[in-house]
């Protein structure tokens, strides 16, 4: 037995599952993990800090980002990361809820934020980013209501038309595509369940849950950066963040998922 076998047997001992036993998702010992945390999850400590980060005034024009609009009008939070990724008239592009972020930094406050744009997600151990943060912040002000990212510019059904696209292509030295691991029912990668994600009820089991605090990691964690890990274990180049791939694929993601009740920020395993 070599040691990636080994690990996993006796990981399986410990959590009291049956090794190569099929987990189902109700039945995840990572599942009653979460359940052991109850109302205490550490993303708490996380939106407090984006909070202040929210309400501080920063850059060199020293204002807050309450001018911010993330589609219900400036300043207005409660809701909006429920309605994301939309379409933006100022800039012509459908955006998410990173990409608009990083928007207002920069036309707000004046901040240069090209080293955001080039490392958006902490290191494991070390402090949230600023855009961490700020989106577990933003993202809880849209717990317990209904996703509803919307398709009525034509931008919007474009991006949602190539996010599916997207999700079936396959590519990379292994062949593999979003759909190799998320189109079936009952799959799962070791103790980890798999959402079926291009069916509606498999999209709104996972998609109101981020951002989510991964207790493997210790940080909380956005959508975007769930894309890009996702290209990274389909030995995919780098996802770039904010790219029209990440956003389109967010996109296809939150039109399936709309009528789930959002849960942000999630606890992961």
């Amino acid at each position: 037995m070599n040691l990636r076998a080994s690990f996993g047997f006796g990981l399986a001992l410990l959590l009291g599952v049956a090794p190569g036993a099929a987990v189902a998702e109700e039945e995840n010992p990572f599942a009653e993990y979460r359940a052991m945390f109850g109302d205490d999850n550490p993303a708490e400590l996380v939106e407090m800090q984006g909070e202040e980060l929210w309400n501080t005034p920063g850059g060199p024009k020293q204002v807050t980002l309450a001018g911010c609009d993330f589609g219900l009008g400036a300043g207005v939070i409660a809701g909006a990361y429920a309605q994301l990724p939309r379409y933006f008239a100022d800039t012509g592009k459908v955006m998410d809820l990173e990409t608009r972020l990083l928007h207002c930094m920069e036309t707000l406050q004046g901040m240069d934020v090209s080293a955001l744009r080039k490392k958006p997600y902490s290191d494991q151990g070390q402090p949230q980013t600023e855009l961490e943060s700020l989106s577990a912040y933003i993202a809880a002000q849209s717990r317990g209501m209904p996703v509803a990212v919307p398709q009525t510019h034509p931008l919007e059904r474009q991006a949602f038309a190539d996010g599916a696209k997207f999700f079936n292509l396959r590519a990379g030295p292994h062949d593999f595509s979003c759909a190799t691991c998320h189109s079936q029912n009952g799959k799962r990668i070791r103790l980890q369940a798999l959402p079926q994600l291009n069916t509606v009820e498999g999209a709104r089991t996972s998609f109101g849950t981020w951002p989510a605090y991964r207790i493997a990691q210790g940080a909380v964690r956005t959508i975007e950066w769930r894309m890009a890990d996702c290209a990274r274990q389909q030995r995919l180049p780098g996802l770039v963040h904010g790219s029209k791939v990440a956003i389109d694929l967010i996109t296809y993601l939150g039109v399936q998922a709309n009528g789930a009740e959002m849960t942000a920020p999630g606890l992961k395993r």
